[in-house]
């Protein structure tokens, strides 16, 4: 049976998640069992869970101290927050889970469904150090991509262009790499928009450090650094030039 530890500060919290999981009938045993860092990590160590349910603000530090404290993590995490909006874009970039409090019933059975599924794949310790950093306010952010076959770590400086392709995103990286993500570019362009990047077009999202001309034949266009050319649509045409000239 899987295991699924709800390490939360809050006992009604705590017993909230437990009854809904066990309502969904999924085949899991629900622990709700560490109410702060401490008995987190004890709790972690003690019943070897598949899926642990962490708490990000608790009394005597974060859910990112418990997960710090165990060197294997051989779980699937899905962090319990209040709406912290920087914590949020912390684990968005991270590609981890979340959900936010008061836990709603059909979001936690999804996230467990999701969990359920991933449980079998090697965990990425990446993925955890991106966190971290991502958690600093005034450290740089890393993106987290994950494909079928790899989690790629990236600073947001590697990248020069985003395009969509239905519910799916290619990433155009610097050195002519190339990652495809099975996201869509509107979840990507709200994780980065505030970090210099826009969307130029309904399947465009560009860097705009890596802008090197607008080239008005061809009802006009934008040619990046690496020498893509991307259309602009007219709706985003006055932005465009406005952030450009500040640039």
């Amino acid at each position: 049976m899987i295991k699924a530890l709800i390490i939360d500060d809050e006992n009604r919290t705590r017993d909230l998640i437990s009854k809904m999981i066990n309502s969904f009938d999924l085949g899991i045993e629900a622990i709700p069992a560490g109410e702060n860092v401490q008995s987190g990590i004890q709790a972690i160590l003690d019943h070897k869970p598949d899926i642990v349910f962490l708490d990000i603000q608790m009394p005597d530090g974060t859910g990112f101290d418990v997960l710090k404290a165990i060197p294997e993590k051989t779980f699937e995490v899905i962090f319990i927050t209040a709406h912290e909006e920087f914590a949020i874009k912390a684990i968005k970039f991270s590609a981890l889970d979340y959900l936010l409090k008061p836990v709603d019933p059909s979001e936690l059975q999804a996230a467990v469904e999701k969990a359920i599924k991933a449980i079998h794949e090697k965990k990425e310790d990446a993925q955890f150090d991106a966190l971290q950093q991502n958690m600093q306010p005034n450290q740089k952010r890393r993106l987290v991509l994950k494909t079928q076959e790899s989690v790629y770590v990236i600073d947001l400086e590697e990248i020069i262009r985003c395009e969509a392709d239905r519910n799916y995103t290619s990433f155009f990286l610097t050195g002519g790499k190339k990652i495809l993500v099975s996201k869509t570019l509107k979840e990507y362009e709200t994780m980065l928009t505030g970090h210099n990047f826009l969307r130029v077009q309904q399947s465009h999202l560009i860097n705009l450090d890596y802008v090197d001309r607008y080239d008005k034949g061809n009802g006009g266009s934008v040619v990046m650094k690496d020498g893509s050319e991307v259309p602009l649509s007219p709706a985003k045409r006055d932005i465009f030039f406005e952030i450009l000239e500040k640039l």
